[in-house]
C-alpha cells in the first residue's frame, strides 16, 4: 500500500474510533511506529468510545505487564536460589562429623537457648519446627540423647487450643504427649488473633547440666579461636 493511501486509512480508521493497533493490524502495516500514526492522526479528536477502549487497553496492557514481571522475577529468583544451593552443596561433605555438628549445636544453643546462670540444665525453644527438629537431631547424634525421655512446653497466644498445639509439636519433636507441661496462654494475646501457620513457642526441657556447660564452653572456644 502507498504511504498517502495507507495515511487516508489510517486517518479514516482512526474517525471511527480504532486503535492504533487495530489500525497497523486492518491495514497490514505492522512496521508503522505509534510515533508517525501519532502525527497522522494527532489532529483527530477521540470519541468517548475511544477514550473508553483505549483506557481499557492501557489498563490490561499494564495488567498483563506486571503479571509477566512476576513471572520473569520468580523465574530469576528461582535461577538465583538454585546458583547459591550449587555454590554451598560441597558443605554438606563438612557435617557429617560430630566434633562439626557439636560445634553447629554449640552456636544454635548459644543463640536460642537458656544460660547456665539462669537455667541449671539444657532449655531451648523456639517457633520454627524446622529448629527444633535440627536441635533434637543435633542432641542425638552428638550425645545420644533419647528425645522421649525429654519434657516440653508450649507457650501460645489466647485464641490457640493447647491441646492441638502439643499434637502438632509432638509430632514435630517426637517427644510424648505425656511429657508436655501445660501451662496458660499469655495474657497478653487477648482479643489479639493469630496469623495462620503459627505454633507457638515449643520449649525443650533436659537432660542435664554437664551437656549445657560444654557446649558453653565448646562456644568460647571458638569465639576465643576465631577473634
Amino acid at each position: 500500500m502507498e504511504r498517502k493511501v495507507l495515511r487516508q486509512k489510517a486517518v479514516q480508521l482512526r474517525k471511527e474510533g480504532k486503535t492504533y493497533t487495530e489500525i497497523r493490524k486492518i491495514t497490514g502495516a505492522f512496521n508503522l511506529s505509534k510515533s508517525t500514526l501519532s502525527y497522522w492522526c494527532g489532529g483527530i479528536p477521540l470519541t468517548e468510545e475511544l477514550k473508553r477502549k483505549i483506557d481499557s487497553l492501557r489498563a490490561e496492557g499494564s495488567r498483563r505487564g506486571r503479571t509477566k514481571a512476576i513471572v520473569t522475577n520468580r523465574v530469576r529468583r528461582e535461577v538465583y536460589l538454585k546458583s547459591i544451593e550449587n555454590r554451598i552443596s560441597h558443605l554438606a561433605k563438612s557435617l557429617s562429623g560430630v566434633d562439626t555438628k557439636k560445634l553447629l549445636l554449640a552456636m544454635l544453643y548459644l543463640g536460642e537457648g537458656a544460660k547456665w546462670r539462669s537455667h541449671r540444665s539444657l532449655q531451648l525453644g523456639n517457633a520454627n519446627p524446622e529448629v527444633i527438629k535440627l536441635y533434637l537431631n543435633l542432641l542425638e547424634n552428638c550425645y545420644g540423647v533419647d528425645r522421649k525421655k525429654l519434657s516440653a512446653m508450649i507457650f501460645h497466644r489466647a485464641d490457640q487450643d493447647l491441646t492441638k498445639l502439643i499434637e502438632f509439636w509432638s509430632d514435630t519433636s517426637g517427644i510424648p504427649i505425656k511429657n508436655f507441661y501445660w501451662n496458660k496462654p499469655d495474657s497478653r494475646t487477648i482479643g489479639k488473633p493469630t496469623t495462620a501457620n503459627y505454633y507457638g513457642v515449643c520449649a525443650i526441657f533436659g537432660p542435664n547440666t554437664d551437656i549445657q556447660l560444654e557446649l558453653e564452653a565448646i562456644a568460647k572456644m571458638f569465639f576465643n579461636v576465631l577473634n
